[in-house]
């Protein structure tokens, strides 16, 4: 017998998630990550120091330079946002700190999209269970509702999510946008006034985080979407998709205005790209890509029909463009991240259609595989602290010479409450509870969520120390006389240089001011090279400064010998 749907969910099984419970993961997910810590290398810490050139008023808002160098090809609206917060909370709070409160809301505003597009996807006449005979089938509302708290769990437990997701720069405005637009594009039969605001949000936001080509992609697909929707009436198709169709034009001429359109095509020319590719797609985006295929397999008989059903193609376009732009530009991690939600979305519809013995075995590989990684983070911590097991102190202080441990009573109250709760999640999911679709991403977002936390509570000074540019930046201070003046940069990235700048509260200038400084600060790689720009005569090398982790990263500070200028 072929059944209108795979989906056979019964009223008991459609139970929500506790409300406190979703928030409570949900904010404690947003949060680690972006408090207590310095900013890293290299991207966030690069796109701190321009959010700190435009708060303080040293550089033109549209065309922001960091000692002369322009931003990256993400757009300005990570700049525009961390600055702007940095000018409004930079007396209150640590400037950043305060750089970082737009994204954490960024970050929120993507679990909340992710939660809402697949709710109205599984309200979808398509979506729905089969109907039961003599009733007992699951309401429209709760099914949707529940499928909406699975679509959330396989987000946050994505293993790809947790560092992008809490870095201060443009691809984390590229994902807020994305699924933006997404949950625009789920919403727009049954709502106009918010989903057309989201829209427009998402579409620009992709623009001005320097992704206009993917906003028109997306764009375009979905209105195409919204125009073959079989749910919704003819007035309905026709504003939806009129409406779309002019933020689409309104993002491009955007982006034309501010000269916005890049083109970064690259393709994998041997077969190891082609393996890291592969090797990248497996665990990034794990566990949703294995249930996004199932969902595809499951609810095939529906993909190839007239209907074109939105809950199946709306995620399914989103997430071929996004795979499209990983596998053509650089860097492709950053690229999938915008996968992410919309493969979580699919992830969500195998539920409903998946065997107890898979279910069983996503629940025992997720058990074995946090519970080990918690093991080991305690275990190294516990050595650091304390010298027993002596082997994993020594590990460390072999790879981060110099690191002093610090112990944080809150952090370690975090760290311990956050296993507790994992240990009592266990408990109740190896329990006989009644039947929920959601149960089975419990314990990998659980898990994912336990990972994360543990490492930015009990290992966060040690990925501070090994992260941050400040060690470095500080010894590089202390070479340099405290009457430096101005500092000229030579062969430095912009991460080197906007640490220098904050950690090392040094005036760095570009190459073009060399002859009003007496100090210049290389990169040794650039060393080569240096004696024909700066005749040794003239010159002189007063320190070789290695970042501890990696003493091949020096710096070398040069002051001018030749006074008689």
């Amino acid at each position: 017998m072929n059944l209108p749907t795979p989906a056979i969910v019964a009223q008991s099984a459609v139970r929500p998630l506790p409300r406190w419970a979703l928030l409570l993961l949900c904010l404690v997910y947003s949060v680690a990550g972006f408090v207590g810590r310095a900013p890293w290398r290299s991207d966030d810490v690069a796109a701190f120091g321009y959010m700190r050139e435009l708060a303080l008023g040293r550089t033109d808002w549209l065309h922001p330079l960091l000692a002369g160098m322009p931003g990256d090809d993400d757009g300005l609206l990570h700049y525009w946002l961390g600055a702007w917060a940095i000018e409004a909370l930079g007396g209150w709070l640590p400037i950043e700190l305060s750089a970082r409160l737009p994204f954490i809301a960024l970050l929120l505003i993507t679990l909340s999209a992710t939660w809402y597009g697949v709710y109205y996807l599984a309200r979808s006449p398509g979506a729905q269970p089969v109907a039961f005979a003599f009733g007992g089938e699951a309401n429209p509302t709760d099914y949707a509702r529940a499928m909406a708290d699975g679509g959330l769990l396989a987000l946050i437990a994505c293993l790809g999510l947790a560092q992008l997701s809490h870095e201060t720069t443009g691809y984390l405005t590229q994902l807020s946008s994305t699924a933006l637009l997404f949950f625009a594009t789920a919403a727009l039969p049954w709502r106009m006034a918010w989903p057309m605001t989201a829209a427009a949000a998402g579409l620009l936001g992709l623009v001005l985080s320097g992704a206009p080509s993917v906003a028109m992609l997306l764009g375009l697909g979905s209105a195409w979407l919204l125009w073959h929707s079989p749910d919704t009436s003819l007035r309905t198709r026709t504003l939806a998709t009129a409406g779309l169709l002019l933020l689409v034009l309104a993002a491009a001429a955007l982006a034309l205005q501010l000269d916005l359109w890049r083109w970064r095509i690259t393709n994998p020319d041997n077969a190891s790209e082609w393996r890291s590719l592969l090797s990248l797609l497996v665990w990034f985006s794990w566990p949703a890509w294995p249930l996004a295929l199932w969902t595809l397999w499951r609810w095939r008989h529906l993909l190839f029909t007239r209907s074109w059903h939105r809950h199946l193609w709306l995620p399914l376009w989103f997430t071929l463009v996004t795979l499209g732009t990983t596998l053509s530009t650089r860097p492709a991690d950053r690229a999938l991240l915008l996968s992410l939600p919309a493969m979580a979305a699919l992830a969500a519809f195998a539920l409903p259609t998946l065997r107890r013995s898979i279910a069983a075995l996503i629940d025992w590989f997720t058990l074995l595989f946090f519970s080990a990684s918690a093991i080991v983070i305690w275990v190294i911590w516990l050595s650091v602290q304390t010298g027993v097991p002596a082997k994993p102190a020594a590990n460390v202080a072999r790879l981060a010479p110099g690191f002093v441990p610090q112990f944080s009573a809150l952090a370690f109250g975090v760290a311990l409450a956050a296993t507790l709760a994992w240990c009592a999640l266990v408990a109740w999911r190896t329990a006989r509870n009644r039947p929920a679709i959601w149960k089975s991403l419990v314990l990998p977002a659980g898990g994912a969520s336990l990972g994360w936390l543990l490492l930015m509570t009990l290992w966060l000074p040690m990925l501070d120390y090994g992260r941050s540019l400040a060690p470095q930046a500080d010894q590089v201070r202390a070479a340099i006389a405290d009457n430096a003046g101005c500092v000229a940069a030579y062969g430095l990235s912009r991460a080197q240089v906007a640490a220098l700048m904050y950690h090392g509260n040094l005036h760095i200038v570009p190459m073009t001011e060399l002859p009003q400084c007496n100090w210049v600060v290389a990169d040794a790689d650039a060393a080569p090279s240096v004696g024909t720009v700066l005749p040794p005569e003239q010159w002189a090398e007063v320190a070789a400064v290695g970042r501890p982790t990696d003493r091949n990263d020096k710096l070398l500070v040069l002051q001018r010998t030749d006074t008689g200028r």
